[in-house]
């Protein structure tokens, strides 16, 4: 291998280094530029701010964008991107029609659930009297194909709508806030169900709108209160209870077959609203998790949505962050947690940094964080506000901001079909090439969501899987994607290679590749050209996989049986469950065409370091 094939892939492995040194600023100094408002300190020149908007606040240019952001200015287009309720969207809603599962409301689809499952039962006392049919089993696949199937019309849509959604900031804040307040799609068997209604309704409505309110739409949300086990948390047997209804009947009151449960109310505070360092107490999180007590759901079968039982409400006195809830009260106890904890000032600089670092850079300025928490706290939480403050600071539009974000395993296959032009994919294809490169949708099993950090995507065998999904997009391997798609490459079929590595850095790479990446495109070969031999395929980012506490593993902390962890691995888009070798049969991306030509500049292109930043 040439040094310069050497020091390229060594450039990969680097990724999450920083592309611009800039001399550092003062805290002070950017902070006043930051609140004037001032354009003259934007550091970057007219068409990087076009590239870096694109980069930023959609998942990846389409074929046209740049001059659409020119003709309208970059100022404008933020704005309008600011408000998605004023942009046309129709043709994305056409194509969303198809999908059955978004046709039909929650109460329709847990319908659907709670039949299956009674048939399902039935089955299962039929076998065990050696009763069951043909026709049984050929039920029971059935069964077990319509939740697949809910599965993959979910993860489908989800990239749909990042692909070819003209809202493109709104989905932005949709991946933002999902994985913020993240569930875990392999909970059990309704949460594929419970996950339709938590972005259509707890989501979608509320991500650039007021945080107290998604905060509450998502603490009522089916999808949360069963994947953190609210749902079965309540008032223990030592604690006074809004009713009981054995006692009042006369009867002996029974046993409590439950009792506290601190997941919900530990996540509430550490990860969702003041962060780990937020100032709370291990009897902050009891006393949330006491005053959430009674945040339940109902069955499936008459509906399965949020509802609070008195029965199972903790009544006595709490006490949260200082903040004391008088005995005796029922929901009114969880309403002023939620009060309480999103106006609190760790929860600012929380939410605050954490959009600093998705929208700027991984390690945000002090200064920016603190202009984005006081204009947090100065308007109640509107996350619209919020995000203009970050979008529009000097610290965006900086050269140390400018393409120093690694792309997640969603954005690079994102932002490849986008730059491709692709039409929206119906089929699981493309979500199984994000769970190839490790961020299987609705996957990741912890609360704390996928990681937002390049180094975390960043090793030898995430690597080469983004090398080989470019050559697969390139290969025509993802439905919908199709190089011939890109205005004005196909007349380059039968140009000179130069000619040909000119035009694929000018549409895909913005017109800047380094020497290195341009002479392995002149070349063809690839750098890390090894394949696979002795490289870990990961299902996840390295090391966020792993379960934090035994309440988020199967059954209180038993590992999952084989059955159900082919259940849960068949959710996640995988015929087996999660491993090196399962992973990459997802997609057969080890089993590449030799390219040649165009397609092999293009998906070179699609894997280099200059692609895989944002």
């Amino acid at each position: 291998m040439s040094p310069a094939f050497k020091r390229t892939a060594l450039t990969l492995l680097l990724l999450s280094a920083p592309v611009y040194r800039a001399a550092p600023q003062t805290a002070t100094a950017m902070g006043r530029a930051s609140a004037s408002g001032r354009l003259d300190h934007r550091e970057l020149a007219a068409d990087q701010q076009v590239i870096h908007v694109l980069n930023r606040l959609t998942f990846g240019a389409r074929p046209g964008d740049a001059q659409k952001v020119r003709v309208l200015g970059v100022d404008r287009w933020v704005a309008e991107q600011l408000n998605p309720e004023r942009i046309d969207d129709a043709s994305l809603q056409r194509f969303l029609a198809g999908y059955s599962v978004f046709n039909q409301n929650q109460e329709d689809l847990l319908q659907q659930y709670a039949e299956a499952q009674q048939d399902r039962r039935s089955m299962k006392r039929a076998d065990a009297a050696d009763q069951v049919t043909p026709d049984d089993s050929v039920a029971m696949r059935q069964l077990g194909m319509r939740r697949t199937a809910a599965v993959s019309q979910l993860q489908s849509a989800r990239l749909a709508r990042a692909v070819v959604s003209n809202r493109q900031l709104e989905e932005v804040m949709i991946d933002f806030w999902l994985n913020h307040f993240n569930v875990f799609i392999g909970k059990g068997p309704p949460q594929a169900y419970y996950i339709v209604d938590y972005e259509r309704s707890a989501i979608r409505p509320h991500s650039l709108g007021n945080f107290r309110d998604l905060l509450g739409a998502v603490a009522k949300s089916p999808a949360m209160l069963f994947y953190l086990d609210n749902a079965r948390s309540m008032a223990d047997s030592t604690r006074p209870r809004l009713e009981n209804p054995d006692r009042r009947r006369g009867r002996r009151a029974a046993k409590p077959r439950g009792g506290l449960n601190e997941n919900y109310g530990r996540e509430l505070l550490e990860l969702h609203t003041l962060g780990v360092d937020g100032g709370y107490t291990q009897q902050d999180v009891i006393g949330v998790a006491r005053a959430l007590t009674g945040w339940t759901i109902n069955p499936p079968a008459t509906g399965g949505g949020f509802v609070f039982r008195p029965v199972m409400h903790d009544a006595g006195e709490k006490i949260v962050l200082g903040r004391r809830l008088a005995a005796g009260r029922g929901i009114q106890d969880g309403e002023d947690v939620l009060d309480i904890v999103a106006r609190h000032p760790a929860t600012a600089r929380h939410i605050a940094t954490k959009l600093a670092r998705r929208f700027v850079s991984d390690n945000p300025p002090p200064a920016l964080v603190d202009y984005a928490a006081s204009v947090f706290t100065r308007t109640d939480g509107n996350i619209r506000e919020v995000v203009r403050a970050i979008v529009t600071s000097n610290e965006f539009f900086s050269r140390q901001a400018f393409r120093s974000k690694v792309k997640s395993p969603f954005e690079v296959v994102v932002s490849a079909l986008r730059a491709l032009n692709a039409q929206p994919d119906a089929t699981r294809r493309s979500a199984q090439a994000v769970a190839y490169l490790g961020q299987p949708i609705y996957g990741h099993q912890a609360p704390n969501g996928y990681p937002e950090t390049g180094e975390s995507w960043m090793n030898a065998g995430g690597i080469l899987n983004r090398i080989n999904f470019g050559m697969a997009v390139a290969a025509n391997r993802i439905p919908g994607a199709r190089i011939d798609a890109i205005p004005g490459l196909d007349s380059l079929a039968n140009a000179g290679r130069a000619r040909q590595v000119d035009a694929v850095v000018a549409m895909l790479l913005n017109g800047s590749a380094s020497a290195d990446t341009r002479a392995i495109l002149m070349s063809g070969e690839n750098p890390l050209a090894r394949r696979d031999e002795g490289v870990e395929i990961p299902t996840e980012a390295s090391g966020n996989a792993s379960t934090r506490d035994g309440s988020m593993m199967q059954d209180g902390g038993r590992r999952p049986r084989n059955g159900a962890r082919r259940q849960r691995a068949n959710l996640l888009g995988k015929k087996t469950a999660p491993s090196a070798k399962s992973a990459k049969s997802l997609l057969p991306l080890d089993r590449l065409p030799q390219l040649g030509g165009i397609a092999q500049v293009v998906g070179l292109a699609l894997g280099s370091p200059e692609f895989q930043r944002r």
